[in-house]
């Protein structure tokens, strides 16, 4: 079983999120673990407070290392395996971007830490305790880092053997590769005086293949030229 950790101020959120459609299915086969850890529940603040102001000023407030170590001691008790260290995830736009190569790699993973920080962050003093790998879903500013944990989880749930009703999905959706997806089409055959192309129509398996691989390389040469580019690399190896 997978299973998933997130470290958070809003577990609600997270649950809420997650709780559905693929997701809630593998929960309930139990092919994924989902647990939402509340930060708050750690804090010796008799007021719940989790944050305070920055030394040498600055805008905003940031999140303490005590709260934050402690619900992380909390969640390395919930992890049965004492041979290997669980991986943790600080959900940052300064990490590495996220993709689905990175996906594929942590999916083999048994364990895996999600560390969401709000405000204007997380006392670095914790993140380097915790030895956290920053990761970003992309150049822009989010209010948390639930939605990237989210985001992040649902991808990698879907590499989980099982998750999908059919394993072949993962494989052949776009970022499996270097080429994004071919179009694909549906019943009815014609709709608004468009036809389905006529290959997809013909039942010769090797002429649908070859179709598909032509329409994926165009996609691809359109809409993300830099994948179309190392895709040609490979293909020269």
């Amino acid at each position: 079983m997978m299973n998933f950790y997130v470290m958070t101020l809003f577990p609600e959120m997270v649950m809420g999120g997650l709780n559905n459609s693929i997701i809630k299915r593998a929960m309930e086969k139990e092919l994924i673990s989902i647990q939402a850890v509340n930060i708050r529940d750690y804090t010796l603040d008799k007021h719940n407070k989790v944050d305070d102001y920055p030394f040498g000023g600055g805008a905003g407030m940031l999140m303490q290392a005590q709260p934050v170590y402690d619900c992380y001691k909390a969640v390395l008790e919930m992890c049965p395996n004492d041979e290997k260290k669980p991986r943790v995830l600080y959900m940052s736009p300064q990490g590495k971007t996220f993709n689905q190569e990175m996906a594929k790699e942590l999916a083999k993973e048994e364990y895996l830490i999600f560390l969401c920080g709000h405000y204007e962050g997380i006392d670095q003093r914790v993140l380097d305790k915790m030895e956290v790998e920053e990761v970003s879903i992309g150049d822009y500013v989010l209010t948390g880092g639930e939605f990237p944990a989210m985001v992040m989880i649902d991808t990698i749930s879907r590499l989980v053997p099982g998750v999908l009703n059919n394993d072949d999905s993962a494989v052949e959706e776009s970022f499996s590769g270097k080429l994004l997806e071919y179009p694909q089409y549906t019943r009815p055959e014609i709709w608004e005086d468009m036809a389905v192309p006529p290959v997809l129509m013909s039942g010769h398996h090797k002429n649908i293949e070859k179709w598909r691989l032509e329409m994926a390389i165009e996609n691809t040469k359109q809409k993300r030229p830099d994948l179309y580019e190392e895709y040609l690399k490979e293909s020269e190896e």
